[in-house]
């Protein structure tokens, strides 16, 4: 059911609503991870968004990486959750996401070499030196590649 939750922000409007999101991590062989220049903010993200009706949370990742960074991506293994981050939109939808983070790996595509609707760029950034990040949820994400990888 694609647009879900535009459908239940129709309904609902701006008022706060749960929301499920998976994000992947891939590391390229300089042990740089990928990150979007996200559209609507101009903060930089991993590549990943919410889950629509119906679907998997492997499917989900799969799904918005390749949309937000051009990249067709296979999930390896889920590396943690994030429950407890709030979010209010530029639009003041306000949100309480479940955040999903996978390692993934690429089996096509190539990073975006141009703007879409979500995404303004993409970029391979080392872990010690990080854009502005969007949400805290993808700074908790990035610290825990870190520690997971380079202890």
């Amino acid at each position: 059911m694609a647009n879900y939750i535009k459908e239940i922000r129709d309904l609902v409007g701006h008022r706060p609503i749960i929301l499920v999101a998976c994000g992947g991590a891939l590391l390229n062989q300089k042990n740089q991870i990928l990150l979007q220049e996200r559209a609507d903010t101009g903060n930089w993200s991993l590549p990943g968004g919410y889950m629509e009706y119906g679907e998997s949370l492997a499917e989900t990742c799969a799904r918005e990486f390749e949309e937000d960074a051009g990249v067709k991506v296979e999930v390896v293994k889920q590396l943690g959750y994030f429950d407890q981050d709030f979010s209010t939109y530029p639009n003041g939808d306000v949100t309480q996401v479940i955040g999903h983070l996978f390692e993934v790996k690429q089996i096509g595509g190539k990073p975006l070499d141009h703007a879409t609707d979500e995404t303004l760029a993409t970029k391979w950034f080392d872990l010690d030196n990080l854009p502005p990040l969007q949400f805290s949820q993808n700074e908790k994400m990035l610290a825990l590649i870190k520690k997971l990888y380079f202890k």
